[in-house]
This record gives C-alpha cells, sequence and structure tokens, in this order.
C-alpha cells in the first residue's frame, strides 16, 4: 500500500517486458510496453507492441527516435486502453 493517510490507498503493480533486434545500420524492431495491475481492484492493462526505431549520428549528437503501436491482449476494469501509440526522441550530446 502507497499514499498518505488522507488519500485513498494505492497498490500498483507494474511490468515493463522489453525486447530489441537490431537490423543493421541503426535501424531496429522494438517493444516496451507496460504491463499495470491494481492489486486492489484487480483491474489490469496488458498490452503488447511492435515498433522501429533508427539511431542516427550527426556532428557530436545521437538521435534514436521510434513509433511502437501498441495493442491491448488483455484487460479488465473501465477506462482500459484498446490502442495506444508510444513514439520517442532521445538526444545524447557529446559531454
Amino acid at each position: 500500500m502507497a499514499g498518505d493517510s488522507d488519500r485513498a490507498d494505492t497498490s500498483l503493480l507494474a511490468l515493463q517486458p522489453f525486447y530489441f533486434f537490431q537490423l543493421g545500420n541503426g535501424l531496429y524492431f522494438r517493444g516496451a510496453p507496460i504491463w499495470a495491475f491494481n492489486l486492489e481492484t484487480n483491474n489490469y492493462h496488458v498490452p503488447i507492441g511492435l515498433g522501429v526505431g533508427k539511431v542516427i549520428k550527426s556532428g557530436d549528437t545521437v538521435y534514436n527516435f521510434f513509433i511502437e503501436p501498441q495493442f491491448t491482449i488483455l484487460d479488465r476494469g473501465p477506462g482500459q486502453p484498446e490502442f495506444q501509440i508510444y513514439m520517442a526522441l532521445n538526444m545524447r550530446f557529446k559531454g
């Protein structure tokens, strides 16, 4: 249980399986969905994802960008998403 005594308790378990497959030349397939389980209400959300990413170096900066559609395969409870898009741009600067 988590939370202050003046608020409702929270009991959430989050798991994040991840998988990456390098294709060469900075291109890769990926998946990193977050599975969420509410241990008090027994609600849950279990997506799977398969996305594509690319790593590019320009000067001293390395760019890593990806897009990953995620589809829900198991869920229980109100408000659980059926489909999500996870995307990001990460940059590493010379330090």
